[in-house]
């Protein structure tokens, strides 16, 4: 899959997600998702990058462990397999649940 698509997929979900962040005092009431490119891991030769790959990091928030949401976003990552690896904290300044998931993606 292209990074292009991954706004239409993630939408599949029916959370509200964004691009980084949500602007200041526009921020939805979780659950909601924001995505962004971490790095790339291009592969090169001859001064060119001929297969361009970007990480990507899809951060879910939740107000409590809410393994049903964490199945309907990994159900859609599935559905388009999307292979991911998963990882969770608390942010206790925010009262909330982040589940980060990293996936990589075609394009640059």
């Amino acid at each position: 899959m292209r990074f292009d698509n991954l706004f239409r997929v993630l939408k599949e979900t029916k959370l509200p997600v964004a691009y980084h962040h949500f602007e200041e005092g526009h921020s939805p009431s979780p659950p909601f998702m924001v995505y962004l490119v971490t790095d790339s891991d291009n592969q090169g030769a001859d001064n060119w990058a001929y297969h361009k790959r970007l990480n990507v990091q899809i951060e879910l928030y939740t107000t409590k462990k809410d393994l049903a949401t964490e199945e309907t976003v990994e159900s859609v990552l599935d559905d388009h397999r999307l292979y991911f690896d998963k990882v969770e904290t608390y942010i206790a300044s925010e009262k909330l649940y982040q589940t980060i998931y990293s996936i990589t993606l075609l394009g640059g």
